[in-house]
């Protein structure tokens, strides 16, 4: 109970410190629960805007108990306040918990079948606008299709295995018309070496295609109240809008910014 005094204090005192900063500030101040899916949120609703979009897909892979979905409508709500744009919300999840591990890439000493598990019931008398996608991830992001005005805009990966993420990877195996050319991706997993785990399925990816990659943003991975080190952006530099030149809003800097 007294911890939770404790912190309710915190966010009160952090609230009002930066109660003057704009909502892209306090997101890279790290102020909000999760922070960093508004960041890329944001960034997403942003890139969508300059592009002539009026709607953008938000997924997450790897749901458990919901509590990141739930975060993902609170933030979309707020970023509606700020640019003209809606949201799709999309959730994959097996709906049982974490598969069987294949082998020592999926990092069986860190994570066991049966992990995660969902309420499904529970989860689904929360959302208020996300539509869950309950399956073998291997089957459902092949069958998923976005709408064609709504074009993935960010994708968080947390699915754990190195396996489940390689499939979860090929939601970008599909017509550019369904995908923003730059897309903000977060990676839960990657504190680890690059041979298991997300990392290893984010090499394999990178090597199999030419026009494509996925790869952190030099200035962000320092910033750790975004985590920034998780956070990659998915180039498509094929893509007919990939060179269309976007200036992005200006914003006051932070106090702790250089020029």
């Amino acid at each position: 109970m007294l911890s939770k005094i404790i912190k309710k204090i915190k966010d009160i005192v952090y609230r009002f410190k930066y109660r003057n900063f704009s909502y892209l500030q306090k997101l890279e101040a790290g102020v909000f629960v999760r922070s960093y899916y508004g960041y890329c949120i944001y960034k997403s609703a942003e890139l969508g805007v300059k592009l002539g979009y009026k709607r953008i897909t938000i997924i997450e892979f790897g749901v458990a108990g919901g509590n990141g979905l739930l975060t993902i409508e609170n933030h979309c709500e707020e970023i509606k306040k700020i640019f003209d744009i809606e949201f799709d919300i999309y959730g994959f999840d097996t709906g049982i918990g974490l598969p069987k591990p294949k082998d020592y890439k999926d990092q069986p000493y860190l994570w066991g079948e049966g992990f995660f598990k969902m309420n499904l019931n529970l989860l689904k008398s929360k959302l208020k606008q996300t539509r869950l996608i309950i399956g073998d991830v291997k089957n459902t992001t092949k069958k998923f299709k976005n709408k064609d005005n709504s074009p993935i805009g960010f994708i968080s990966f947390d699915l754990d295995y190195y396996s489940s993420t390689k499939e979860a990877l090929n939601i970008f195996n599909r017509n550019e018309k369904y995908l923003l050319p730059r897309i903000q991706c977060y990676f839960d997993d990657v504190g680890t070496i690059n041979s298991v785990g997300e990392l290893q399925a984010i090499k394999e990816y990178n090597k199999k295609y030419k026009n494509r990659t996925l790869s952190t943003i030099y200035t962000q991975v320092f910033n750790r109240n975004i985590l920034g080190e998780r956070i990659f952006e998915h180039h498509m530099f094929d893509h007919q809008k990939y060179n269309y030149l976007v200036k992005p809003i200006k914003h006051n800097k932070l106090n702790n910014d250089k020029e």
